[in-house]
């Protein structure tokens, strides 16, 4: 038995408590031993002095002395009548040091007193009062020695601490036994099966069955189930997401060697002889090079690596401006959605262009789409201002609103889409990019009259990189 296991210190704190238990008895024992002692010596003085009353005459000194001595008593004083006779006295060896009358004595003041004799070493001389067995007479008085007394007290405390310290050994370990059966066995169960799950967590073979009888190992053996179940299901999510992620990788990289030969001959548009195709040519430009930064970004995802933001001032209408025509091109067939906007045309902010136009573009296509989706006519609304902290977007719309799954699980993706068959990653992308400018996405309402979302970038980012003070105008 090993007291760093909880069944040897189980035990260990067994035999304290049941030795603590005797000590707090052995406190009156001893007092009720001591009280006993006192009136047996009592009893054999009185039974001496009427050895003595019943001749009617003297006895020879060494019988007298015998008496004494059987009695294991200095003298006796007897009352009787209210008469009160010394029947047999030898010579005490010192001074009467203390008084003990057994007739009022309590319980607390015979502790006190059986404490004050065992701990006290030396031999002292006393006179213990009592009342005569079978009335014979008022009251009986002898003087006696304390050290068979105290001899006496400890032996008998020493009988005691033996015999507690046997039932405590067997009590430890009969309940060591009970230990081991009971709570111990069912523990290293539970520790086999988290040991073989911790091995295999993605094998559901080794999902622990709730089989015990105690409650709590019981409570416990659920509650561990439930977690490897949930630890299981997420492991097998998010090795899908793993492969998914190489097969983005995959795409994004070709996808941009594509878009950067589109790209060459995009920019041969600008020489074009048709006014038209001149004007649209940046527009054009432009789009790719956000397509070819985005495959760059979802590559370095890939890796765990979002890029940093790269801060540049620019007019935020202008960007909403480009978004708003972005999207209003992409429902234009529907035709169901307005855009409004309604940004001071002097706001400038300082962020990185190309991640926030992403944010933007997310935030507005999710209410495009959430209008278009219900089948009804709506509005998206962008607006935006700033305080002495902050600059603030808010972008909001009169579609259907969120379902509560979604706002349960809204920045989390693959799990927080608001459409059917959508994945979640526009609103999760476009948290983690306003998270990177020190900032916060948060959902302001959502209901049957609609969603609003807000923007918050901090105005004070120095210990982010500057790159330019002048807005690229796309």
């Amino acid at each position: 038995m090993r007291l760093n296991t909880i069944s040897g210190r189980f035990a260990l704190l067994t035999m304290m408590f049941v030795i603590l238990a005797e000590l707090f008895i052995l406190l009156p024992s001893l007092a009720a031993f001591r009280l006993d002692h006192l009136e047996s010596r009592l009893e054999r003085a009185q039974i001496a002095s009427l050895a003595l009353l019943a001749t009617d005459e003297s006895l020879a000194a060494d019988l007298e002395a015998e008496l004494l001595q059987n009695a294991g008593v200095f003298n006796v004083v007897l009352r009787r009548n209210d008469i009160r006779q010394l029947v047999l006295s030898s010579p005490i060896p010192g001074p009467v040091t203390a008084t003990y009358d057994l007739r009022d004595d309590g319980v607390v003041q015979s502790i006190d007193d059986a404490l004050a004799t065992l701990f006290r070493r030396d031999n002292r001389v006393i006179r213990v009062i009592g009342a005569p067995v079978n009335q014979a007479g008022q009251l009986i008085e002898i003087t006696m020695e304390t050290a068979p007394l105290r001899e006496a007290m400890i032996d008998y405390a020493l009988r005691l601490l033996v015999v507690s310290a046997a039932f405590s050994i067997l009590t430890a370990a009969l309940l060591f036994i009970a230990a081991q059966r009971l709570i111990l066995v069912p523990i290293r169960r539970v520790i086999s099966h988290m040991s073989a799950y911790a091995k295999a967590p993605e094998d559901a073979r080794h999902i622990i069955t709730p089989d015990a009888r105690l409650v709590e190992l019981h409570e416990a053996e659920t509650a561990l189930q439930s977690m490897q179940k949930t630890v299981t299901s997420s492991l097998k999510q998010k090795e899908r997401m793993a492969q998914l992620g190489q097969a983005v990788a995959k795409i994004s990289h070709d996808l941009r060697n594509i878009l950067t030969t589109a790209q060459i001959f995009a920019d041969r548009l600008e020489d074009s002889a048709d006014p038209k195709v001149r004007r649209a040519a940046p527009k054009l430009v432009n789009s790719i090079t956000r397509a070819v930064n985005l495959c760059e970004t979802t590559l370095a995802f890939g890796k765990a690596e979002e890029p940093s933001p790269t801060l540049s001032r620019f007019n935020l209408a202008k960007l909403a401006a480009e978004v708003v025509e972005a999207e209003s091109l992409a429902g234009e067939a529907a035709g169901k959605v307005e855009f409004l906007t309604d940004i001071p045309p002097s706001l400038t902010i300082r962020a990185d262009r190309d991640q926030l136009y992403r944010v933007l573009s997310n935030l507005v296509r999710n209410a495009r789409q959430a209008i278009e989706g219900a089948n009804q006519t709506g509005t998206v609304e962008i607006g935006a201002g700033e305080n002495d902290s902050d600059w603030w977007i808010r972008i909001g719309d009169t579609g259907p609103g969120l379902p509560s799954k979604a706002r349960e699980y809204l920045f989390q993706p693959f799990t927080g889409g608001a459409r059917k068959g959508g994945t979640g990653l526009g609103l999760s992308i476009a948290a983690d990019l306003v998270r990177g400018h020190g900032g916060r996405l948060e959902l302001i309402r959502s209901d049957e009259e609609g969603s609003q979302f807000c923007i918050l970038i901090p105005r004070d980012m120095a210990i982010l990189p500057l790159r330019s003070e002048l807005a690229p105008t796309g």
